[in-house]
């Protein structure tokens, strides 16, 4: 198993992932590419040209947790959306492509900025896994008390490790 990441030279880090790892990884990755596949834009030329969007707050939880509403205030929050959410998507299409492009199985030396891009892909990754999970604060307490044979067993056990990795780039970034 990945002994996460470490301080690498001039500012990115190290890993070492074997292949099942890679897989997971890769596997996830992809999926969270295709949850936040391009924003729509409407049909005004000028609003596809800046990256205009719906106004909706997403009818799927998962989205909604990766892109919650700014406001408490449901036009205020429609409004930042509409200006926001295309932009969003991008930069997390963006950060799970890095992620893809640079996972490999062995020694991997991430630059800065591709670390600061996994860091971004794997908060999503939890966030997705996380919600779809209906994971609470306790989810260390459940775990450690959980029977290997309880079916969630194994997806707990892959938060886990997301949230191991995670912890450990950012103390590899810092």
């Amino acid at each position: 198993m990945s002994s996460g990441f470490s301080r690498g030279r001039e500012g990115g880090v190290v890993t070492n992932f074997d292949d099942p790892e890679v897989s997971i990884l890769k596997s996830l990755a992809a999926h969270t590419l295709d949850l936040v596949e391009p924003g729509e834009t409407g049909d005004d030329p000028l609003e596809r040209a800046l990256g205009i969007g719906p106004s909706e707050q997403p009818d799927d939880p998962v989205l909604a947790r990766l892109f919650p509403s700014a406001y408490e205030d449901a036009e205020q929050s429609a409004d930042f959306r509409r200006y926001t959410e295309t932009t969003l998507r991008e930069g997390k299409r963006a950060d799970a492509r890095t992620m893809l492009d640079s996972l490999r199985s062995g020694h991997a030396e991430l630059t800065q900025e591709q670390a600061q891009a996994w860091l971004r892909a794997l908060n999503d990754i939890r966030l997705v896994l996380g919600t779809r999970l209906e994971v609470t604060e306790e989810v260390h307490d459940e775990l450690a008390g959980m029977r290997e044979d309880d079916p969630r067993y194994p997806v707990l056990v892959l938060y886990d490790w997301l949230t191991y990795l995670q912890e450990t780039l950012v103390h590899a970034l810092w």
